[in-house]
């Protein structure tokens, strides 16, 4: 209370004393009252922070992106205001904030009308994250590369595509250009359009990614291998001799596609045994076979654990 002479005024408390007292002190003293209430507390913040990190994901590329800056600005000067007794001001911009969420909705539409229609599509499990399976992803992927491959071996078009496997190839990385793309078929049938900048070279995919293109691979040395072969080709042998990744090659003069693996180039393949040889040994060799190892671990320690049961009742019935 605060005096004016002989009257008594009040005082007022600001809008964010007031939340603080009623709510946040508040919930903290049932919380006393109520240890149990912490779980409900948990799964809460749970959820708020599950969806401020989704709605972050939707906005953090689009054009709404500085609108959130600017609102977030918008309240730290409005909670400041309130701490520091500005009335007028604190009254001002709580005024906006009022107003302002009618206007947020507005502005956000787009963003909103997005996120609902993904809650109602078979697009929800990739919206919250759960997306395809690696062996999955790493099958669709080889079947792009092999539609840009066709592509390109129609037009006469030299390509040289290397697929990473298990042993990491950064120092060929390093070589070229940084792309970091999803693989498609038109991006890679684009870079090796002749006469653009990233077309001399190879194109290294990666862990479900264009990692980067104009690289500079090793070339094969081998006078007795490397006889009537051009650049491209001794370039793929060079590479799958010194790493285990998979080359594909597209002859400029010819056409025809051949793949290089273990220092084995494979000359005129066609696409289905394009596609038998590259899902065999990039998803069917890696993927399945860790799954059966992890599998087969599973049981050896089931079995492990049966025989010591069997052990420790044998002990007992001795005794």
């Amino acid at each position: 209370m605060g005096t004016v002479g002989n009257i008594t005024t009040p005082v007022k408390t600001t809008n964010w004393q007031t939340f603080y007292n009623e709510n946040i002190l508040g919930y903290f003293h049932s919380l006393q009252g109520n240890p149990f209430e912490l779980i409900t507390l948990i799964i809460d913040l749970s959820f708020v922070v599950f969806l401020g990190y989704y709605f972050f994901k939707i906005v953090k590329d689009s054009r709404a992106w500085q609108l959130i800056k600017g609102i977030a600005l918008l309240l730290v000067i409005t909670w400041l205001s309130g701490i520091l007794n500005f009335k007028i001001l604190n009254a001002i911009l709580t005024a906006i904030m009022n107003i302002g969420m009618i206007a947020v909705i507005v502005i956000f539409q787009p963003e909103l009308r997005r996120a609902l229609e993904q809650l109602g599509t078979n697009k929800f499990a990739k919206f919250i994250g759960i997306d395809k399976d690696i062996a999955t992803r790493t099958k669709e992927d080889i079947y792009k590369v092999v539609i840009a491959v066709e592509e390109l071996a129609k037009t006469k078009t030299g390509a040289l595509i290397v697929l990473e496997r298990d042993i990491n190839i950064q120092d060929i990385i390093s070589t070229g250009v940084p792309i970091n793309a999803e693989v498609s078929p038109q991006l890679l049938v684009n870079i090796f359009v002749p006469k653009t900048p990233l077309h001399d070279g190879a194109v290294i995919i990666g862990n479900n990614k264009i990692i980067s293109a104009a690289c500079v691979l090793p070339l094969e040395d081998d006078a007795n291998v490397a006889n009537g072969l051009g650049t491209r080709h001794r370039a793929a042998i060079g590479m799958s001799k010194e790493s285990d990744s998979i080359v594909v090659v597209v002859s400029e003069e010819t056409g025809k596609i051949s793949i290089a693996k273990d220092g084995i180039l494979i000359a005129d393949v066609k696409e289905e045994a394009l596609k038998k040889i590259l899902i065999t040994n990039i998803v069917t060799k890696r993927f399945v076979v860790d799954k059966k190892q992890a599998k087969g671990k599973i049981n050896k320690i089931k079995e492990k654990f049966k025989k010591e049961k069997e052990k420790i009742e044998k002990e007992k019935i001795e005794k």
